[in-house]
């Protein structure tokens, strides 16, 4: 007889779209803290917290009351027709989170790639410009606008085109792999002042509205650029009067120590977007920038049905008490200092791992054939996730060529499952050794 998961998956094949994938056949039952159960009662330790989105945990006492509270009042009136507190509560709360000195203002909508999209249309708005300037290695999501501003082809872009124009795209501070072929800290941040010579033969800044930048690169693989790096490229932005947007969608909500990523290199982003853990899971995500930014819109110009959930946002009110109470921001860096320790102790065991990086607990291991070469170690990467999973571990891998290992574990894991699962990690690069 077939386990509930298998059963599921059956159904699955005949109900749900096959480009809708999953990356494990586990149905999960229920979840607390950094554990899952899925529907057969095994038990995993969560490396992954949904992409990033359970930094305060999975069904935080706090959330689940804040969601119940919520549900029995009302579920929608639309705050466009009829609002209510808990958006204007957030939002200050935002605007005093983000990083800046200067008065701010917030726009909530439903999902990471609607909050870029939103931004991308305040920034034209605002500057009467239309060109926007991204990265390679870029993820800013699946619409259309966000695709074009997406680097990666396959899965995010592969057969949707054409996507819209007026995107441009330059090289990314992705040290171990230098696009100009130097080395930090000799480099003179050289990935920096190109954007200087980009203007000249990609994209003249006069016509550039806005520039959007993740802080560490999610999708891309964890880049993580060094402390000079953002303070020049903001510079030049502001010395050619183009919005600089910090895309904090993965990096933010405590995920790399700082509440936002961008206070590590003391930058003052024009615009932030905010979503995943905002929210613990419910779907909200924000825009918050400056002032005479964000108001430059006209009523009703931005918006939507479902923006400010009243359920969503009283979660995202209880993710903010529970950072403030439970100090998630130290712990944050205490799982980071562990987490690099334990990567560079493995660096130092298996060949296999080229390059260890990150800030806090938003860690990384990039995967390599050898070390001199760089060539990417995908199929070792794809292998190491799925011994992880088979042995009571969700551990997930990105960048461009599919061979960085990640983790964004729930910031109140406790240290016995972070050994627990840093030795399962441990176990499948033993077993990777011996094939």
């Amino acid at each position: 007889m077939s386990s509930k998961c298998e059963q599921l998956q059956e159904l699955r094949a005949r109900v749900i779209a096959d480009g809708h994938a999953s990356g494990t056949p586990y149905y999960v039952e229920s979840a607390k803290g950094a554990l899952i159960y899925d529907a057969d009662g095994r038990e995993f330790i969560d490396f992954a917290g949904g992409i990033g989105v359970m930094n305060v945990g999975h069904s935080h006492p706090k959330v689940v009351a804040a969601i119940k509270d919520q549900a029995e009042k009302f579920t929608h009136t639309c705050f466009m027709v009829m609002p209510y507190d808990s958006p204007v509560k957030l939002a200050e709360k935002l605007c005093a989170a983000t990083p800046g000195s200067f008065p701010k203002k917030t726009l909530f909508v439903n999902s990471g790639a609607e909050a870029v999209e939103n931004a991308v249309k305040i920034c034209r708005y605002y500057s009467k410009k239309q060109a926007v300037i991204t990265f390679e290695n870029a993820y800013h999501g699946r619409t259309f606008l966000t695709m074009a501003l997406t680097s990666k082809i396959k899965p995010y872009k592969f057969g949707f085109g054409p996507f819209p124009s007026e995107v441009y795209r330059m090289p990314f501070a992705y040290c171990y792999r230098c696009s100009f072929g130097l080395k930090y800290p000799g480099c003179g941040i050289a990935c920096a002042d190109y954007l200087k010579e980009f203007f000249v033969g990609h994209v003249a800044p006069e016509t550039v509205a806005a520039l959007i930048v993740e802080p560490i690169q999610g999708e891309g693989g964890f880049a993580t650029p060094p402390p000079e790096y953002f303070p020049r490229l903001i510079e030049i932005c502001h010395e050619n009067g183009i919005i600089f947007v910090a895309d904090e969608i993965q990096t933010g909500m405590g995920r790399t120590g700082k509440m936002f990523a961008m206070e590590h290199w003391n930058v003052e982003p024009d615009m932030v977007t905010t979503a995943k853990s905002l929210a613990a899971g419910m779907p909200l995500s924000a825009v918050v920038g400056k002032k005479e930014v964000m108001d430059i819109v006209h009523p009703m110009g931005v918006g939507g049905t479902y923006g400010a959930n009243p359920v969503a946002c009283r979660a995202g009110l209880a993710v903010m008490e529970i950072f403030e109470e439970e100090n998630l921001l130290q712990r944050a860096l205490d799982l980071g200092k562990k987490i690099r320790k334990h990567f560079e102790d493995m660096q130092k065991e298996f060949e296999l791992i080229g390059d260890v990086r990150g800030m806090g607990p938003m860690m990384a291991m990039e995967l390599v054939k050898d070390r001199e070469s760089k060539a990417p170690a995908a199929d070792e990467a794809k292998a190491l996730t799925k011994f992880c999973a088979e042995n009571g571990l969700i551990l997930l891998a990105c960048g461009n060529f599919n061979n960085v290992i990640r983790t964004l574990m729930p910031l109140v894991i406790t240290d016995e499952q972070l050994e627990r699962g840093i030795s399962i990690v441990k176990d499948g690069f033993a077993y990777l050794s011996k094939r």
